[in-house]
């Protein structure tokens, strides 16, 4: 925890000079890659209204300058996620935890013990009457 004589140093030489300079915004340079093309929002076409537009399909008019990423920003574009996408995502975990944990509900409780022994075959599982293992070192060495 810091002291409170350490609090007001910090709150004077570190926090004071940020507020005093936030009045100044730092003014966007022009992309140079787009040599004088004017930059445009990078806003999909599907939030425009449906209506108003001399093109109607890609909800634009006439002559309106083109957008650098047009393929991405047209109607043809990608669709926008009904959702926010980390929304999204935990609705999915959820699906999925609660069906492992539905087939794990099923498989422990609901599905009934086998109603049979399992089988047992004396000379340890056969391995001697069928010559295997210790019966047959030959088969053994051959394998390797």
């Amino acid at each position: 925890m810091l002291s409170a004589s350490v609090r007001r140093h910090l709150a004077r030489r570190v926090l004071r000079p940020a507020l005093v300079r936030g009045y100044a915004t730092p003014v966007k340079e022009p992309n140079p890659t787009l040599n004088g093309y004017p930059e445009l929002p990078d806003v999909s076409h599907q939030y425009r209204p449906a209506l108003g537009w001399q093109d109607q399909l890609l909800r634009r008019n006439f002559g309106d300058t083109v957008h650098h990423h047009e393929e991405v920003h047209s109607m043809w574009g990608p669709d926008i996620p009904v959702i926010p996408p980390n929304q999204a995502l935990r609705q999915f975990l959820i699906a999925v935890g609660c069906f492992l944990t539905g087939g794990l509900f099923i498989k422990t409780f609901l599905v009934p013990e086998s109603p049979v022994i399992p089988r047992e075959y004396p000379f340890n599982g056969l391995e001697d009457q069928l010559g295997g293992g210790k019966a047959n070192p030959e088969a053994e060495s051959s394998d390797e």
